[in-house]
């Protein structure tokens, strides 16, 4: 593989970031106090750190959900189990599913939470001529990510329990999205179910993964900037946290 171009195509993991209900708290820790770290690590004096004019490491203290900024869901957040058998967490699933060939549908002109069906998404498919392969990664395209800081970010449509299942069963086993979730936005999905009383009305995309394996990417950005819809590839390799539902990662389109 010959890659001319990498694009980002992730949110950054943002300290008190308006765009996440439970948002991350990041503490910055400057040379200054590294300098003190130093110091008592190596029981220095601060003209001993002549490198670096006295001031030494910089870091940073972060406390966050794995389902903060953007990142890979593991079939262990939708239940203990997915396609009958014990749900992977993130530091199990195949490293192959998240290096491999995208496509990105275009359903921007979808309103906010209308559902993006199995006709959709064959209509999409065949306007840009592609026929889907097993693994490749498909990329939901809805532009909210342009809204990213805003109460409008959340305004976006999401797949069904119909449109992910079929996704799967032509051979994908990573499904991502450039918005808050892969489902409908909860308030649509909370009004459903107080209407109708039908629990099925309630994340239906995700525990479509109870029934067939995959994982999503959620909060993508970016993928407008992607030169065409087919032809690129995808590296989306989560952090590897022990038993968890989904790790953080620094999505890129290769093309």
């Amino acid at each position: 593989m010959d890659f001319s171009e990498i694009i980002d195509l992730s949110v950054p993991l943002t300290d008190r970031a308006p765009s996440e209900p439970w948002p991350a708290r990041i503490r910055y820790h400057g040379h200054r106090k590294g300098a003190r770290q130093m110091r008592w690590l190596f029981g220095a004096r601060k003209r001993d750190l002549r490198a670096s004019g006295g001031l030494g490491w910089a870091v940073e203290t972060v406390r966050a959900m794995t389902h903060t900024g953007t990142h890979v869901d593991a079939p262990w957040h939708y239940g203990p189990r997915s396609g009958g058998a014990p749900a992977r967490t993130i530091d199990e699933i195949p490293l192959d599913w998240c290096l491999a060939p995208g496509v990105r549908i275009d359903v921007r002109g979808l309103a906010d939470g209308e559902e993006i069906t199995v006709d959709r998404l064959r209509e999409r498919l065949d306007a840009i001529g592609h026929v889907l392969r097993p693994r490749d990664i498909v990329l939901l395209w809805t532009g909210a990510d342009e809204r990213i800081g805003s109460k409008a970010y959340f305004q976006q449509p999401g797949l069904g329990r119909e449109g992910t299942l079929w996704l799967v069963e032509q051979g994908v086993r990573v499904i991502g999205i450039d918005a808050y979730t892969i489902d409908r936005p909860f308030r649509h999905m909370k009004a459903d179910f107080a209407r109708t009383g039908d629990g099925d009305q309630i994340w239906p995309a995700h525990f479509a993964g109870v029934e067939k394996e995959y994982c999503q990417i959620e909060k993508l950005a970016n993928l407008g900037k992607i030169p065409r819809a087919s032809g690129f590839w995808v590296s989306c390799l989560p952090v590897k946290i022990e038993r968890a539902s989904a790790g953080w990662c620094r999505a890129v389109a290769l093309i």
